[in-house]
C-alpha cells in the first residue's frame, strides 16, 4: 500500500481576496439562506460551504434550518416492519390492472412529501420583515411548491430571490422554474466562489448574465458554468448556524471530490447535475485540514463523506484511513464507494480491514443487480463476483453493508431478478440494508438522450409523459409484466425485507439512516 506521510501542515481558510472579490460597502448586506433540505440528521454541506463564501467576503449571513424550528428531520432508513414490505410491494407491483392507482399513490405521496410547511413559511416571513438584502434558497425538486411559496413572501416585501440546486443546469428544467413569481435568477453552477459576486451584482442591479450557469425569469441564459476545478481554494464550510443540540449524533458531512471517477453508468443522474460533472478531487492536506477543523468547532468525531465514490483516488482514501485518527483521535466515519474493476481501487480485503480499523463502521455502494447481464447493459463496470467479495470482506472487517439497488431496467427478465434474489440469499446475514428502487429515466442521463432520440432501440419502454419540473421521463416497462416476473420480483422483495428487519451491525448503529 502506498503511503501517504502524515499531515503537518495548517492551510490558511480562504479568503475574499484569495478568490478575486472586491471589498464591500461599510455597511454589511445581509443574506438569508433557507436550507429546505430536512431529510437528513446532519448540516447540509452545499449551505455550509455557501455560507463559508459569504462570510469570508464580509456579508452578514443568516440560515433557516427547518429543524431549528420544531420541524422533524425524516429518517431515511430503519428497522423495517411488515407495513413497509407490504408498502414496497405495491409501489413495485408491475400488475397493470392496478398501475393507474400506483400512480395516483405515487402523486399524492409527492404531494405530501412537498407540501410547505406552515412553520417554514411563518419563520421566513418574520425573517423578510426585517428586509435583508437577498434570500438564497437552496432546494431540491420536490420542494417547488415551497420555493413558490417562499418567493411570494420575498415579492411583497421587495427582497430578490435567487434560487439554485444541483440538477438545474438541465435548460428545460430551468425553464421549468424560472417564471416561478418573485424569483430573481436560477442558478445551476457551483457557486462555492463565485455566489458573493453573484449577490453584490444582485444588490447593485448589475447583469447576472455576466455569470456563468444563470437563467432569468424571462428564459435569458448565460453560458453553462463549467465544473469547478482547484477544490482546495474552497472554503472550510460554515455549519455554525445549524441546531447541533436538536440531532440525534453530530455527524460532520465532508466531501473529498465531486463527480465520479468511473461517470459511465448509464443511469446515473449525479455525474450530470451541476457538481457532478467530471471527477475532481482535493488534496489529503485539505481533507485532513478541513477534518480536524470542524472535529474543533463541533465537538465532534463522527464523519460522513457524502463523495458520490469515495475511493474514485484510491491514494486519498488511504490517506484517510492513514491520517484521520491522528488529527481526530476516535474518529468513526461513512461513505458511499464503487466497486469497479480496477487492479487497485483501495478495497482489497488488507485496506478495508484498515479502514475499520481506523474507524470506518458502514459503506454503501451501488449494486443495482445480481444479474453479470444487466451490469454489462448498465455500463456499471463491475461483476457480480467482485461485489460479492466486496461484501464478505468489509463484513468480515466489521463494517457495516448497504448498497441500493433497482428494478425494471430495459431488457431486465425474470431470470435476472431470479439471479438478483440468489445473489441477496448467499449474501442475507452480510448485509444490513438495501435501498431497492423502481428504474427511473433522469434528465441529461445516457439512457434518457437514448429513449428521447431513439425510441425504436427500447421498444420495451412506454413513455407516458415528460415531467419538466421534476427533470424525469415518466415511463413504463412493459416487458416486466409476465407471471414469472412478478414471482422473481416477489422472492426479491421477501429477502430485502428479512434484511431491512434486522437492526443493523451495532457499531455502525449511531449511523443507522444517515445514507
Amino acid at each position: 500500500m502506498i503511503k501517504s506521510p502524515p499531515v503537518r501542515r495548517q492551510l490558511r481558510t480562504a479568503t475574499a481576496s484569495d478568490v478575486g472579490l472586491k471589498p464591500l460597502s461599510q455597511v454589511r448586506q445581509r443574506v438569508v439562506l433557507v436550507d429546505l433540505n430536512n431529510f437528513a440528521t446532519f448540516p447540509t454541506l452545499a449551505v455550509g460551504l455557501l455560507v463559508a463564501s459569504l462570510r469570508s467576503a464580509g456579508y452578514d449571513a443568516q440560515v433557516i434550518c427547518p429543524l431549528s424550528h420544531d420541524v422533524p428531520a425524516s429518517e431515511r432508513e430503519r428497522p423495517e416492519h411488515f407495513f413497509d414490505h407490504v408498502h414496497r410491494k405495491l409501489r413495485l407491483t408491475t400488475l397493470p390492472t392496478v398501475h393507474a392507482a400506483r400512480e395516483l399513490t405515487r402523486r399524492m405521496r409527492a404531494w405530501w412529501a412537498g407540501r410547505p410547511h406552515r412553520r417554514v413559511l411563518r419563520t421566513t416571513a418574520s425573517v423578510l420583515s426585517t428586509k435583508p438584502d437577498v434570500m438564497l434558497l437552496s432546494a431540491y425538486l420536490q420542494h417547488y411548491h415551497t420555493v413558490r411559496k417562499l418567493c411570494m413572501l420575498a415579492q411583497r416585501r421587495g427582497v430578490p430571490v435567487i434560487l439554485g440546486g444541483p440538477v438545474f443546469n438541465h435548460e428545460a428544467t430551468a425553464n421549468a422554474w424560472r417564471s416561478i413569481p418573485g424569483l430573481t435568477a436560477l442558478v445551476g453552477a457551483e457557486a462555492d466562489l463565485m455566489l458573493p459576486q453573484l449577490v453584490a451584482a444582485v444588490i447593485s442591479g448589475q447583469d447576472l448574465l455576466a455569470y456563468r450557469g444563470v437563467t432569468l425569469p424571462d428564459g435569458r441564459r448565460s453560458a453553462p458554468a463549467e465544473p469547478l476545478r482547484n477544490l482546495d481554494r474552497i472554503a472550510v464550510p460554515d455549519f455554525t448556524d445549524f441546531p447541533w443540540d436538536r440531532y440525534r449524533m453530530r455527524v460532520i458531512p465532508i466531501m473529498t471530490g465531486r463527480g465520479c471517477q468511473w461517470s459511465k453508468c448509464t443511469f446515473c443522474s449525479d455525474v450530470v447535475s451541476a457538481n457532478g460533472r467530471t471527477f475532481r478531487t482535493r488534496g489529503i492536506e485539505s481533507v485532513i485540514h478541513e477534518i480536524r477543523e470542524l472535529s474543533q468547532r463541533h465537538s465532534s468525531v463522527n464523519f460522513i463523506f457524502l463523495d458520490l465514490k469515495l475511493n474514485s483516488q484510491p491514494a486519498l482514501l488511504r490517506g484517510i484511513v492513514e491520517n484521520i485518527q491522528l488529527y481526530a483521535p476516535g474518529a468513526q466515519w461513512i461513505g458511499t464507494v464503487h466497486v469497479d474493476g480496477r487492479s487497485d481501487n483501495g478495497l482489497s480485503r488488507r485496506e478495508l480491514r484498515a479502514a475499520a480499523a481506523a474507524g470506518m463502521r458502514r459503506v454503501s455502494f451501488g449494486l443495482e443487480s445480481g444479474s453479470q447481464r444487466m451490469l454489462d447493459a448498465m455500463r456499471k463496470g463491475s461483476t457480480v463476483a467482485a461485489n460479492s467479495l466486496f461484501i464478505r470482506n468489509a463484513h468480515e472487517a466489521g463494517i457495516s453493508v448497504r448498497c441500493t439497488m433497482f428494478k425494471g431496467f430495459p431488457g431486465e427478465t425474470a431470470d435476472d431478478l431470479v439471479a438478483t434474489a440468489e445473489f441477496l440469499e448467499a449474501h442475507v446475514d452480510q448485509i444490513d440494508r438495501v435501498r431497492f428502487n423502481e428504474f427511473a429515466l433522469p434528465e441529461g442521463t445516457p439512457i434518457y438522450h437514448a429513449v428521447k432520440q431513439t425510441p425504436a432501440a427500447l421498444p420495451a419502454l412506454r413513455v407516458e409523459g415528460q415531467d419538466y419540473r421534476n427533470s424525469m421521463l415518466r415511463h413504463v416497462n412493459v416487458e416486466c409484466h409476465g407471471r414469472a416476473y412478478r414471482r422473481a420480483l416477489a422472492r426479491v422483495l421477501r429477502v430485502v425485507y428479512a434484511i431491512n428487519r434486522r437492526p443493523v451491525k451495532r457499531t455502525a448503529r449511531a449511523f443507522d439512516g444517515m445514507m
